[in-house]
């Protein structure tokens, strides 16, 4: 069964301009914030056992790629439409 979209708590709006969300709700920003912790973390992590910037940056863009594409899932399932936008029309 399809949960009514205009009941359901938005969590991210999507911009007035390009595409793409932000945060609307603290769920939004929970998740938001929660991306960023594990990615700062990660990085840490794969850096202290890393011999070089490069192998840093090699080991650490799978989780990266992984973790931004769960980020626009999550936006997608839990935020406004995605399209492209133009700006608001003034009336």
């Amino acid at each position: 069964m399809k949960e009514d979209l205009s009941r359901r708590k938005i969590w991210f709006k999507a911009k007035s301009y390009g595409w793409g969300w932000y945060p609307a709700s603290w769920e939004g920003w929970l998740v938001v914030l929660g991306y960023l912790g594990l990615l700062l973390a990660l990085f840490l992590r794969i850096d202290a056992r890393s011999h070089s910037g490069s192998d840093t940056l090699i080991a650490f863009a799978p989780f990266f790629i992984l973790a931004t594409v769960t980020l626009v899932a999550v936006c997608s399932a839990r935020g406004e439409p995605a399209r492209w936008r133009w700006g608001r029309r003034r009336r």
